[in-house]
């Protein structure tokens, strides 16, 4: 079939709402003790097949049609073959559509982590070219800050929650993806109603690790070869049983490269929740003269109470950016290290 077109997109991400693959022989141990991190990096994720952001519409001499629509397609999907070959990127997929027969198409996809199988028939518009009206996205980029680094494993987790697509708020399912150097070169101030933003510059020809997982409650990955991460010593962990209401810190980049330890509270602790574990509420002037509070991009930024790594800022709270939630570190190892075959205590 010639003269198909496939809109494409690939927008930044909001590292909070939000952000090697290698892999060992062994699994790591669960550990005990973990640097706790604060730095600012670049997030590069491309997904495992092109996820569909929007079905659009085909205008042709008989009127607008969708064809993602009739075939059953919804946002969110993922697809990950065409007419039998597996793709990863939106160009594979246009490839793969040039290699078919004219008319219906059979597509694999996922939803929900189930397998599907549809058939998409291509529409022709009123130029002669034939479009399924797709917007599709194969791929994430932008700033996160790494929670934890494990020296003996090199493993590493960031964000405290998922990467997910900006549209559809689907997790995006990783097919690989790497951290990069990053340098905060401004921070947007937030405000009541509009969430401030850290602002990066990347290095793209450096890797410091790279991605095994993209959960609900972190990404996690291996350090490159001979690359290290924090300044600091590892600190014993706190579970989140051992929270308590009252003053914290939290570890944040939010100029250049530098680290800095700022004064929070923690004030209120959610017993049972996976994702979000305790409210928090910024209390160190120097923070709220810069930011207002918590910024995207800040997302993943340890909380450390009682010289105890407790867990990571996540997200804030759109009508008062000094407030946000944190996730207990407990919840960020149970998939970090389960998802290398190690159960969590």
């Amino acid at each position: 079939m010639k003269n198909r077109y496939v809109r494409r997109t690939r927008a930044a991400m909001a590292a909070f709402m939000l952000f090697s693959f290698a892999t060992t022989g062994a699994f790591a141990a669960m550990p005990t003790e973990l640097v706790p991190v604060g730095q600012t990096v670049g997030i590069d994720i491309k997904c495992d097949g092109v996820m569909v952001v929007a079905l659009g519409e085909v205008d042709t001499e008989g009127g607008t049609v969708s064809p993602g629509t009739m075939a059953g397609l919804l946002p969110g999907d993922v697809i990950t073959q065409v007419g039998g070959a597996k793709i990863t990127s939106a160009d594979e997929f246009k490839a793969a559509l040039a290699n078919t027969e004219d008319g219906i198409v059979p597509v694999q996809i996922t939803r929900g982590g189930q397998v599907f199988q549809i058939s998409l028939t291509p529409a022709k518009d009123r130029t002669g070219k034939y479009e399924l009206g797709l917007w599709l996205r194969d791929g994430m980029a932008g700033i996160g800050t790494v929670t934890f680094y494990d020296p003996k494993s090199g493993i590493f987790g960031a964000l405290g929650h998922a990467v997910s697509d900006v549209e559809t708020g689907a997790l995006m399912p990783l097919g690989t993806g790497a951290i990069m150097p990053a340098a905060v070169a401004s921070a947007r101030r937030g405000a009541p109603g509009a969430p401030g933003e850290l602002q990066g510059e990347f290095d793209f020809q450096t890797t410091l690790g790279t991605l095994y997982a993209n959960t609900p409650t972190g990404i996690f990955g291996h350090t490159a070869d001979g690359t290290t991460l924090g300044r600091g010593d590892p600190l014993p962990l706190g579970s989140v049983g051992e929270l308590e209401l009252g003053a914290a810190k939290i570890l944040a980049n939010i100029s250049g490269t530098e680290i800095q330890a700022f004064d929070i509270e923690i004030s209120r602790i959610f017993a049972g929740g996976t994702d979000r574990n305790m409210m928090i509420t910024v209390t160190d002037p120097a923070l709220l003269s810069v930011t207002g509070g918590i910024v995207q991009g800040m997302s993943g930024s340890p909380i450390v109470q009682h010289e105890k790594l407790v867990g990571a800022v996540t997200h804030v709270l759109i009508n008062n950016p000094e407030k946000g939630y944190g996730i207990s570190i407990d919840s960020m190892l149970a998939n970090a290290y389960a998802m290398q075959g190690v159960a969590a205590a």
